[in-house]
């Protein structure tokens, strides 16, 4: 093990740690499927020399199955990545803190990102990946289109906000101080766990849920989309849920769009405007008698 790190350690490119790089690298590894997604927007595709193995699994996927097929993966351990020679790897909170010193001491710089729970957030560390991979332009032009995104979606949301729960079908819900809970503000819903005190990732059951019911409920499976823009939905087939029908909405809302940041917003805000729409839709026939 020591001779292959040794012998596979990456050349010195000037850079230690998070500083700023002398040369643009041109050999990237990200272990995070989250900066995956940043990646196939910003990223020249040739300088990708392997992604999260996560990006590869149509249950787990942020990004499109065709892009993340054309680059090879890497799991969680150091031998993986080193045995491609990178010149800059993007890791996040899930890779194990011993890959990240082997990366650290063998000298190979190593930007380490981490979960954004805010827009703001989640928009500086499209610049901060951006600019550290020479790509700077492409970080704002994303970041533009992620703004005009939450505009289109803000504005097709007038009058009363409808209570909402995004709600996986494991029970998980997020809660203030998530990005999950913003993107519902900025979209024109109040959040339920909000008013339910909930954590920033807490845990519902049926029974909370029917005791005191939002006007809406996203659910989708806790194993993600499937790669054909529907997530395998248990909760909404639930036989409680459907005689509910009438007193609470119930939406798809995959879980996919749940975990991630950078472009994945664009997706998010979009459903959550489409079940907007769809909800004004039925208080106006409502209103009308229909």
């Amino acid at each position: 093990m020591a001779l292959l790190l040794s012998a596979c350690a990456a050349p010195d490119n000037g850079t230690k740690g998070e500083g700023a790089p002398s040369t643009v690298p041109t050999r990237i590894i990200s272990m995070n499927p989250c900066v995956d997604a940043i990646l196939e927007q910003v990223a020249d595709p040739a300088h990708i020399a392997a992604i999260s193995h996560y990006s590869q699994d149509p249950r787990a996927t942020s990004v499109r199955l065709d892009w993340a097929r054309r680059f090879p993966v890497v799991s969680g351990t150091a031998e993986d990545v080193v045995a491609l020679r990178p010149d800059l790897v993007l890791s996040g909170p899930h890779v194990a803190p011993q890959t990240s010193a082997a990366l650290e001491r063998l000298g190979i710089p190593l930007l380490k990102v981490g979960v954004p729970a805010t827009v703001e957030e989640s928009e500086a560390q499209i610049m901060q990946i951006a600019a550290r991979i020479g790509r700077a332009m492409q970080g704002r032009a994303l970041n533009i289109r992620i703004e005009q995104a939450m505009a289109h979606a803000g504005a097709t949301a007038n009058g009363s906000r409808p209570v909402a729960l995004i709600w996986q079908d494991s029970g998980l819900v997020p809660g203030a101080g998530t990005l999950a809970d913003e993107l519902l503000h900025r979209t024109g819903f109040e959040s339920a766990s909000r008013r339910m005190g909930l954590a920033q990732w807490d845990m519902v059951t049926l029974e909370q849920i029917l005791s005191s019911p939002p006007d809406i409920v996203m659910t989708g499976a806790a194993t993600m989309d499937t790669g054909t823009g529907a997530s395998v939905n248990r909760m909404l087939s639930h036989p409680v849920l459907r005689h509910m029908e009438g007193r609470m909405m119930v939406a798809d809302y995959p879980a996919s769009l749940l975990h991630c940041g950078g472009p994945v917003i664009i997706r998010a805000v979009e459903r959550l405007g489409a079940i907007r729409k769809h909800w004004d839709e039925e208080q106006r026939q409502r209103e009308a008698g229909v």
